[in-house]
C-alpha cells in the first residue's frame, strides 16, 4: 500500500449536522464519546497500511486540525502523515470548494507531488470498519481505471440510494439516482457476480455506492483536468467517465452507516450500547479505532445504575440511573439524575471542586449535569452548563424547532443542547 494516496472529503458546511457544526467541522463531531468522525476513515487507512492521508475541508478546521496534530504523529523514520488541506485563495482558485471533485482538483498539484499509483477517496462521516488493502488489490487485479465500493441493499431502501448495473464481469455499465417505480426495477442486478449467495442475491437485488473510490492516479488527473466544469465525484465525474473508462464495482457486505444527519447521528451512537452484538463495536484488537492519547482518570461511579450504556473516561458519576446512553469524556454528573436515552458528549477540561464550589456561589452553573435533572432522548454537546432540576424530555413532542437563544434545538423530535450552553436551574423542554 506505499503506492497508495489517501484524501478524505471533509464534507461542506455540514447543514444537515448541524448545530453539532455550528463550532467544528463535520469531522470533527464526537463520537461514541470519546473519538470524532475523522478517526473512522483515518483509522481503516492506517489498519490498511495506507498512511499517506489527505483530509480536504473548508469549515470551522480549527478543531479538526487540533485534533489531528494531537492524534496522528508519525514515527520520522516513516513517510507518513495526516495532513488537513483546507480551501485557500489562489491565482487560479477563488476560493471555497463547489464539490467532492472540485476540492480534489483545487490541489492537484500537492497530490502530483507523491510518487503513487493509485488514490482512495473517502468521506468523514461515515461509520464502518473496512479493510482497504482487499479493495484496492481488486481494483489492481481487475486492471480498473476506477473501482467503486458499493452495498447489496434490499428493494425497501434501494430508492434513497445512487444505484449501478454491472455486467457479468463486475463492471458497471449503468447509473441512477434515487430511481423509483419502473426505473428502480430496471437497475436489479445480479449480485451473486460480487460474491453473494444465491439466498443473499435474491434478498439484494440492487447495488448502491458507499461514496468511496479508487482511482488510478493518472486517470483521477486526467478526469479531473479535463472537465473543469465537473464538480462532484458521484453525480458527474464517475458516470461521464464510464464511456471511455473501465470502472468496476467492489462488494461491501459489512456495517455501513452514513451519520451524515442529527438523527442518523444518534442512532448510530446509541446503537453501539446494543447487547449482545451491537450492529458496530469498537472492541476490535485486529482493527483498532485510534485517537487521541488524553491519560485521564478511570470513571467513578458513587451509587449508580447503568445499564445498556457506554461511559469514557475521567467521569464522575454520583447517585444517578442511567440507561442505553453513551457519556462522554469528563463528564459530570451530579446526584439524582436519570439519563436515558442520550449522548452526552462531556467537557474538554476539568473544573476543579474549589472552582464549581465558587461558581455556584456566585449564582452561577458549573460544567456538567446539575442534581435532580432528567434528560431522555437528547445530545448534550460539550462543555454545557444544565443545572438543577432541569426537564430535557420534550414534552410537547415538538420534531423541529431552533431556539439558539436558548441553548437548544429540535432536530426529528431529538433535543441538542448545544456546545457551551447554559440551562438555568428548573429549565423544562
Amino acid at each position: 500500500m506505499k503506492k497508495v494516496l489517501g484524501i478524505i472529503l471533509g464534507g461542506g458546511a455540514g447543514t444537515r449536522l448541524y448545530p453539532l457544526t455550528k463550532l467544528r467541522a463535520k469531522p470533527a463531531v464526537p463520537l461514541a464519546g470519546k473519538y470524532r468522525l475523522i478517526d473512522i476513515p483515518i483509522s481503516n487507512c492506517i489498519n490498511s497500511e495506507i498512511v499517506k492521508i489527505y483530509v480536504l475541508t473548508q469549515f470551522n478546521s480549527a478543531s479538526l486540525n487540533r485534533h489531528l496534530n494531537r492524534s496522528y504523529n508519525f514515527s520520522g523514520f516513516r513517510e507518513g502523515f495526516v495532513e488537513v488541506l483546507a480551501a485557500q485563495q489562489t491565482k487560479d482558485n477563488s476560493g471555497w470548494f463547489q464539490g467532492t471533485a472540485d476540492a480534489v482538483r483545487q490541489y492537484l498539484n500537492v497530490l502530483q507531488d507523491w510518487d503513487v499509483e493509485d488514490c482512495i477517496i473517502l468521506s468523514g462521516d461515515h461509520l464502518y470498519r473496512m479493510d482497504y488493502s482487499k479493495f484496492i488489490d481488486h481494483h489492481r487485479e481487475t486492471d480498473a481505471d476506477i473501482t467503486l465500493s458499493v452495498l447489496p441493499i434490499d428493494e425497501k431502501r434501494a430508492s434513497s440510494f445512487g444505484l449501478m448495473k454491472i455486467d457479468n464481469n463486475g463492471r458497471i455499465i449503468d447509473f441512477s439516482e434515487k430511481p423509483e417505480g419502473e426505473a428502480l426495477k430496471q437497475m436489479q442486478v445480479d449480485t451473486t457476480v460480487l460474491g453473494l449467495d444465491a439466498e443473499q442475491a435474491k434478498e439484494k437485488p440492487y447495488i448502491a455506492s458507499m461514496g468511496i473510490y479508487v482511482f488510478k492516479k493518472d486517470v483521477l488527473v486526467k478526469l479531473l483536468e479535463k472537465n473543469p466544469e465537473q464538480t462532484d465525484f458521484g453525480k458527474e465525474i464517475i458516470p461521464s467517465a464510464n464511456k471511455n473508462h473501465q470502472i468496476n464495482a467492489f462488494l461491501f457486505d459489512g456495517y455501513w452507516e452514513d451519520i451524515g444527519t442529527v438523527e442518523s447521528f444518534y442512532e448510530a451512537n446509541l446503537a453501539l450500547t446494543i447487547q449482545p452484538k451491537p450492529p458496530f463495536s469498537f472492541f476490535d484488537e485486529q482493527a483498532p479505532i485510534y485517537t487521541r492519547s488524553r491519560y485521564l482518570p478511570p470513571t467513578k461511579l458513587l451509587n449508580s445504575s447503568v445499564t445498556e450504556s457506554m461511559i469514557a473516561e475521567g467521569c464522575i458519576i454520583k447517585d444517578c440511573r442511567i440507561n442505553h446512553s453513551v457519556i462522554g469524556l469528563r463528564s459530570r454528573i451530579e446526584s439524582n439524575c436519570t439519563i436515558e436515552d442520550t449522548l452526552i458528549m462531556g467537557a474538554d477540561f476539568y473544573e476543579s471542586l474549589p472552582e464549581r464550589e465558587t461558581t455556584v456561589e456566585n449564582g452561577q452553573i458549573p460544567v456538567g449535569i446539575g442534581g435532580g435533572s432528567t434528560i431522555r432522548k437528547a445530545i448534550v454537546d460539550k462543555n454545557a452548563r444544565i443545572g438543577q432540576n432541569v426537564q430535557i424530555v420534550n414534552k410537547d413532542r415538538v420534531e423541529d424547532a431552533q431556539r439558539e437563544e436558548e441553548g437548544f434545538y429540535i432536530r426529528s423530535g431529538i433535543v441538542v443542547v448545544l456546545k457551551n450552553a447554559t440551562l438555568a436551574d428548573g429549565t423544562v423542554i
